[in-house]
């Protein structure tokens, strides 16, 4: 039998957004916490929904329910904090996420051609779950808040 040791093995975060359970890769999350108060604030970006306050720093928080189903999510049971790394620093953000979130180790398969911001899939005991980008859904949402993308859409 061959056996490969275990820091081959990507391991991934199972969480629910909404109606959707979703992977995303583990080295981009840096903790999971309880819900603390959402600060809430007008603004332009339908893609910050607020921000919360987590040891001295400000995170914003990104709805990728509104990018991955198209509606926004509801109140959230608790946040993943992901850690993005952009050019020369590191920025972190939390996600709204519902009940449980379970860390789980297994093979990337390809992604099925239906989610555009899959790069890939996980078979978890039959139960075929996407690999979700965080940096495409990030980036679909900022194009969407462009002044340019209504534009963009009207001539197509």
């Amino acid at each position: 039998m061959n056996a490969e040791p275990l820091e081959q093995i990507p391991s991934f975060v199972v969480a629910q957004i909404d109606s959707r359970r979703i992977a995303l890769q583990s080295s981009g999350i840096a903790e999971l916490i309880l819900s603390p108060q959402l600060h809430t604030f007008p603004h332009t970006s339908s893609l910050i929904v607020g921000v919360v306050l987590r040891r001295g720093r400000v995170l914003p928080v990104l709805d990728m329910g509104l990018g991955l189903l198209g509606v926004p999510s509801a109140d959230a049971k608790f946040y993943l904090v992901m850690e993005r790394h952009l050019a020369n620093f590191a920025d972190r953000y939390a996600i709204p996420v519902d009940g449980e979130c379970e860390l789980v180790s297994g093979i990337m398969f390809p992604p099925n051609d239906q989610n555009k911001f899959a790069i890939g899939s996980l078979d978890l005991a039959g139960d075929v779950i996407d690999v979700i980008d965080f940096e495409k859904v990030i980036a679909h949402g900022l194009a969407a808040n462009s002044p340019h993308s209504a534009t963009t859409e009207a001539l197509q």
